[in-house]
């Protein structure tokens, strides 16, 4: 039986017919599966605004496959518009708001399958989260990655912008320049050009074989997108009708799948939040172990923006996520037999598509990589007792190890007023905390601060600490999701002024160089630095949220 029979057929659910007749819904329509499409589109977000032409081209696949559509939305928030101000702390809370309300509408509406069409930071994850809780036949369709823009000849993209207040203030452009390059850098729709969050998502959920392949570097503004929803749309009805769910999918192989993938890539440290969160509702359970140890084992062969010139556009021309997969499978990195909303397993997906690297300046070769190792690595020490993350593939080589003065600051403003105020030099250690899931609330991304230190011409001299986390845009020893955070006791909240704190990426070390006896005292004498909440969501998202080290959920 169809699960929307519980809502259509039978003699007591003459009134269930009436509210859909009065959808315009005919009698064949309510006989055929009804298949939720879930549609994040606004006129907020970049990303988002071209959407509804994807739903439709959804919907018409879907029908063309013998389904009745029933579209949906949810709430976006674009982290660019709602960065370096207290916007930003209601981004990863949304996450958990945009699963919950998939979740109650998915189960007020007893679908037979779900089409998931996000694009942006915590869209995607929050969609894949209800993906595997809801558990129904699903795929996820993205709206695909922006082209980036071109200013005096040159490839920029958002981050460029963002580092480009940093050089107006050191003297390294004029701000009619800057004026000139914002107008540029963001020319159309897409989430934002280079291997951010947004892209790291989108990518990985085909790599994770819940998404059709070209749905992580098709750019959004092609006919190929367009094509690509309505083939998600007739595919969802193979998946009801084979009965193939997402847990069918999602397993401990393509976990690691997907974590190999995303050493490989380079993608965004905000993975290693949203994977566990996306796993756990799978009953998986991921730590930061398996991140680091598939990046010692697995090469990096990708350096987009941030951590080259190349963009996700770039890596489409390059063979994209299968040929990246292909190369990774050639040296047994890859398990392929594991399931794919194709229908076909992984293995089969690669044998079929035959897919090649076409532009080796782009993805390199296992034999030739960018590094050894993957993009990504988990430090611990007495500063992280539980872990802290950084993109090791954007760190400049003189900062892989590095001791250095804290500077310490309470909240990102703090920290931004002292970067651009010029009171930061090198040999510095930016800390900043109370930035964290709890004492945030809602663990901000902190992109400007990170883009102020490189446009100043300090990302080989300066690293930058916090509880919070960053941006896939960032690039630099920025280390974030130090976990335990300073609201929960963690030694983040101990340093002080002036203390001197060792990092050492390749051994994997953050060290707060303070002794014991030391750091018992000033344990003794710390108290939470107080915040005064006036928001709902966010009192509610600080009593309710995990450490970083476990994705930041709420706690159940």
């Amino acid at each position: 039986m169809n699960r929307s029979h519980k809502m259509t057929k039978g003699l007591e659910k003459a009134p269930h017919r009436s509210l859909l007749f009065a959808l315009g819904m005919t009698r064949e329509e309510m006989k055929r599966p009804l298949i939720g499409v879930v549609n994040s589109a606004n006129e907020i977000v970049p990303g988002h605004m071209h959407l509804d032409t994807l739903a439709q081209a959804v919907k018409d696949g879907i029908r063309m496959a013998g389904g009745t559509p029933m579209e949906f939305p949810t709430i976006g928030v674009c982290d660019g518009l709602a960065m370096n101000h207290e916007g930003m702390k209601m981004s990863l809370p949304s996450r958990e708001l945009i699963a919950d309300s998939i979740e109650i509408s998915a189960t007020a509406v007893p679908f037979d399958g779900l089409v998931f069409i996000p694009n942006c930071d915590k869209i995607v994850p929050g969609m894949l989260m209800a993906m595997l809780r809801l558990n129904i036949p699903s795929i996820i369709v993205s709206g695909g990655p922006m082209m980036p823009g071109k200013f005096e000849g040159k490839t920029i993209d958002l981050i460029t912008v963002f580092e480009g207040v940093g050089k107006v203030r050191s003297g390294g452009m004029t701000e009619e320049d800057l004026e000139r390059m914002e107008e540029c850098a963001c020319p159309g729709c897409g989430s934002c050009a280079g291997m951010f969050t947004a892209n790291s998502m989108n990518c990985l959920s085909e790599a994770l074989g819940l998404a059709l392949p070209g749905n992580g570097t098709i750019p959004a503004p092609t006919s190929a997108r367009i094509r690509l929803a309505k083939e998600a749309g007739m595919q969802v009805m193979s998946l009801v009708e084979r009965n193939i769910r997402p847990r069918d999918i999602v397993t401990e192989k393509s976990v690691a799948n997907g974590v190999t993938v995303d050493m490989a890539l380079g993608c965004s440290t905000n993975t290693v939040l949203h994977l566990p969160a996306i796993f756990r509702e799978a009953e998986l359970d991921l730590t930061l172990d398996i991140f680091d140890r598939i990046s010692r084992n697995t090469p990096n062969l990708c350096r987009l923006s941030p951590a080259g010139p190349h963009h996700i556009a770039d890596l489409h021309e390059a063979g994209g996520i299968q040929a990246v997969m292909n190369e990774l499978a050639g040296s047994g990195r890859m398990e392929l037999d594991v399931m794919t909303v194709t229908g076909r397993t992984l293995g089969e997906n690669l044998d079929a598509l035959k897919p090649r690297i076409s532009r080796p300046e782009v993805v390199r070769t296992v034999a030739e990589p960018y590094s050894v190792e993957g993009g990504i690595a988990i430090l611990k020490g007495n500063l992280a007792m539980d872990g802290a993350v950084v993109k090791q593939s954007a760190v400049a080589p003189e900062m892989m190890r590095r001791t250095g003065t804290a500077r310490v600051f309470e909240g990102e403003e703090e920290a931004v007023a002292a970067i651009l105020g010029g009171t930061i030099v090198a040999g510095d250690v930016v800390v900043i905390r109370n930035e964290g899931p709890v004492g945030g609330p809602g663990m901000r991304e902190m992109l400007t601060p990170t883009s102020a230190i490189s446009g100043l011409g300090l990302g080989g001299e300066v690293a930058l600490l916090t509880d919070g986390r960053f941006s896939g845009g960032t690039r630099g020893a920025a280390i974030g999701h130090i976990s335990p955070e300073a609201a929960e006791g963690g030694v983040i909240g101990l340093v002080r002024e002036g203390d001197r704190i060792s990092i050492d990426i390749p051994a994997r070390k953050l060290e707060l160089l303070v002794d014991e006896a030391e750091l018992e005292r000033r344990r003794h004498d710390w108290k939470p630095y107080p915040k005064e909440i006036t928001s709902s969501i966010l009192r509610r998202y600080s009593r309710m949220a995990s450490s970083a080290a476990k994705g930041a959920v709420t706690k159940i």
